[in-house]
Protein backbone atom coordinates (compact mmCIF):
# COMPACT_ATOMS: atom_id res chain seq x y z
CA UNK A 1 0.00 0.00 0.00
CA UNK A 2 3.33 2.11 1.10
CA UNK A 3 4.42 1.70 -2.16
CA UNK A 4 1.43 2.30 -4.44
CA UNK A 5 1.24 6.05 -2.85
CA UNK A 6 4.77 6.39 -3.16
CA UNK A 7 4.55 5.66 -6.94
CA UNK A 8 1.28 8.31 -7.44
CA UNK A 9 3.13 10.79 -5.26
CA UNK A 10 6.30 10.81 -7.92
CA UNK A 11 4.19 10.30 -10.79
CA UNK A 12 1.99 13.54 -9.92
CA UNK A 13 5.51 15.20 -8.87
CA UNK A 14 6.90 14.46 -12.27
CA UNK A 15 3.68 15.71 -14.03
CA UNK A 16 3.52 18.55 -12.49
CA UNK A 17 7.34 19.46 -13.12
CA UNK A 18 6.95 18.68 -16.50
CA UNK A 19 4.23 21.16 -17.00
CA UNK A 20 4.45 23.39 -14.62
CA UNK A 21 6.52 26.77 -13.68
CA UNK A 22 5.35 27.94 -10.11
CA UNK A 23 7.21 30.60 -8.31
CA UNK A 24 7.35 31.55 -4.90
CA UNK A 25 5.36 34.48 -3.44
CA UNK A 26 3.85 36.86 -5.66
CA UNK A 27 5.45 35.92 -9.08
CA UNK A 28 2.51 34.58 -11.22
CA UNK A 29 2.89 30.96 -12.00
CA UNK A 30 2.25 29.46 -15.21
CA UNK A 31 0.90 26.03 -16.09
CA UNK A 32 1.04 25.00 -19.65
CA UNK A 33 -0.65 21.62 -21.99
CA UNK A 34 -3.10 19.22 -20.78
CA UNK A 35 -2.81 20.54 -17.16
CA UNK A 36 -4.05 24.19 -18.18
CA UNK A 37 -6.42 22.28 -20.88
CA UNK A 38 -7.97 20.70 -17.05
CA UNK A 39 -7.58 24.09 -15.12
CA UNK A 40 -9.30 25.44 -17.61
CA UNK A 41 -11.56 22.59 -18.23
CA UNK A 42 -12.89 22.33 -14.61
CA UNK A 43 -13.66 26.53 -14.47
CA UNK A 44 -15.25 26.68 -17.08
CA UNK A 45 -18.52 25.31 -16.74
CA UNK A 46 -18.92 27.30 -13.60
CA UNK A 47 -17.69 31.15 -15.42
CA UNK A 48 -21.06 33.23 -15.85
CA UNK A 49 -18.58 35.30 -18.35
CA UNK A 50 -18.47 32.69 -20.87
CA UNK A 51 -21.41 32.04 -23.68
CA UNK A 52 -22.95 28.76 -24.32
CA UNK A 53 -20.65 28.56 -27.41
CA UNK A 54 -17.57 28.48 -25.50
CA UNK A 55 -18.61 26.25 -22.31
CA UNK A 56 -19.47 23.86 -25.17
CA UNK A 57 -16.28 24.15 -26.88
CA UNK A 58 -14.64 23.91 -23.92
CA UNK A 59 -16.51 20.80 -22.74
CA UNK A 60 -15.81 19.35 -26.15
CA UNK A 61 -12.05 19.80 -25.86
CA UNK A 62 -12.00 18.41 -22.16
CA UNK A 63 -13.33 15.49 -23.41
CA UNK A 64 -10.89 14.94 -25.76
CA UNK A 65 -12.34 16.30 -29.04
CA UNK A 66 -9.67 18.42 -30.50
CA UNK A 67 -11.44 18.69 -33.95
CA UNK A 68 -14.08 20.97 -32.77
CA UNK A 69 -16.25 23.82 -35.44
CA UNK A 70 -15.18 26.44 -32.85
CA UNK A 71 -12.44 28.28 -33.88
CA UNK A 72 -11.55 31.53 -31.89
CA UNK A 73 -9.32 31.36 -28.15
CA UNK A 74 -11.38 30.89 -25.09
CA UNK A 75 -10.36 33.12 -22.05
CA UNK A 76 -11.27 31.58 -18.86
CA UNK A 77 -10.75 33.70 -16.02
CA UNK A 78 -11.80 33.71 -12.12
CA UNK A 79 -10.29 36.06 -10.04
CA UNK A 80 -10.25 33.38 -6.76
CA UNK A 81 -10.52 29.75 -6.18
CA UNK A 82 -10.44 28.31 -2.43
CA UNK A 83 -10.50 24.81 -1.99
CA UNK A 84 -11.36 22.43 1.27
CA UNK A 85 -11.46 19.03 2.11
CA UNK A 86 -11.74 17.54 5.90
CA UNK A 87 -9.40 14.95 7.06
CA UNK A 88 -11.50 14.42 9.87
CA UNK A 89 -14.54 14.77 8.34
CA UNK A 90 -13.54 13.46 5.26
CA UNK A 91 -17.18 13.68 3.38
CA UNK A 92 -16.00 17.36 3.42
CA UNK A 93 -15.29 18.80 -0.52
CA UNK A 94 -16.26 22.23 -1.39
CA UNK A 95 -14.76 25.27 -3.44
CA UNK A 96 -15.49 28.73 -3.26
CA UNK A 97 -14.80 30.15 -6.96
CA UNK A 98 -15.17 33.80 -7.43
CA UNK A 99 -16.02 35.25 -10.53
CA UNK A 100 -16.14 39.48 -10.05
CA UNK A 101 -18.99 40.18 -7.45
CA UNK A 102 -20.46 36.60 -8.34
CA UNK A 103 -19.35 33.76 -5.97
CA UNK A 104 -19.98 30.23 -6.95
CA UNK A 105 -20.10 27.38 -4.38
CA UNK A 106 -19.78 23.73 -5.30
CA UNK A 107 -19.37 20.68 -3.45
CA UNK A 108 -18.33 17.10 -3.93
CA UNK A 109 -17.19 15.91 -7.16
CA UNK A 110 -17.38 19.10 -9.07
CA UNK A 111 -14.92 20.34 -5.98
CA UNK A 112 -12.99 17.20 -6.22
CA UNK A 113 -12.27 17.94 -9.51
CA UNK A 114 -11.30 21.08 -8.81
CA UNK A 115 -9.21 20.69 -5.80
CA UNK A 116 -7.32 17.72 -7.76
CA UNK A 117 -6.43 19.85 -10.83
CA UNK A 118 -5.38 22.53 -8.76
CA UNK A 119 -2.86 20.20 -7.02
CA UNK A 120 -1.69 19.16 -10.19
CA UNK A 121 -1.28 22.68 -10.92
CA UNK A 122 1.32 23.11 -8.52
CA UNK A 123 -1.46 24.82 -5.91
CA UNK A 124 0.37 23.56 -2.43
CA UNK A 125 -2.12 22.60 -0.05
CA UNK A 126 -2.39 24.45 3.09
CA UNK A 127 -3.68 22.60 6.42
CA UNK A 128 -6.12 24.04 9.45
CA UNK A 129 -7.31 22.14 12.31
CA UNK A 130 -9.12 19.08 9.77
CA UNK A 131 -9.14 20.50 7.04
CA UNK A 132 -7.04 20.86 3.74
CA UNK A 133 -7.10 24.13 1.98
CA UNK A 134 -5.68 25.20 -1.66
CA UNK A 135 -6.27 28.71 -3.04
CA UNK A 136 -5.55 30.78 -5.97
CA UNK A 137 -6.27 34.11 -7.60
CA UNK A 138 -5.98 35.67 -10.92
CA UNK A 139 -6.32 32.87 -12.85
CA UNK A 140 -6.40 33.65 -16.40
CA UNK A 141 -6.48 30.49 -19.32
CA UNK A 142 -5.90 30.90 -22.61
CA UNK A 143 -7.42 27.99 -24.91
CA UNK A 144 -6.97 28.24 -28.60
CA UNK A 145 -9.06 25.20 -30.10
CA UNK A 146 -6.71 26.08 -33.40
CA UNK A 147 -3.54 24.94 -31.86
CA UNK A 148 -5.06 22.36 -29.85
CA UNK A 149 -6.30 21.04 -33.21
CA UNK A 150 -2.38 20.24 -34.42
CA UNK A 151 -2.13 17.99 -31.78
CA UNK A 152 1.43 18.88 -30.61
CA UNK A 153 0.75 19.95 -27.03
CA UNK A 154 0.25 23.71 -27.23
CA UNK A 155 -3.42 25.59 -27.13
CA UNK A 156 -3.16 25.69 -23.68
CA UNK A 157 -1.73 28.10 -21.20
CA UNK A 158 -2.45 29.58 -18.11
CA UNK A 159 -1.32 32.23 -15.47
CA UNK A 160 -2.20 32.70 -11.43
CA UNK A 161 -1.10 33.55 -8.30
CA UNK A 162 -0.65 30.68 -5.81
CA UNK A 163 -2.03 31.22 -2.53
CA UNK A 164 -5.08 33.84 -1.24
Amino acid sequence: MKSGRAIFACALVLATASNVAVASGATPAKVSGATALALAGVIAPLSPDLTGAEKKAMALLFAANADISYKKAIVVTADRIVCRTGNVDITVRSCDITFGKKVRNVNGSTANEIFATEALAGIPPDGAAGSNFESLSKLSCTIDPNAIRRKDGSGADCTFQPGN
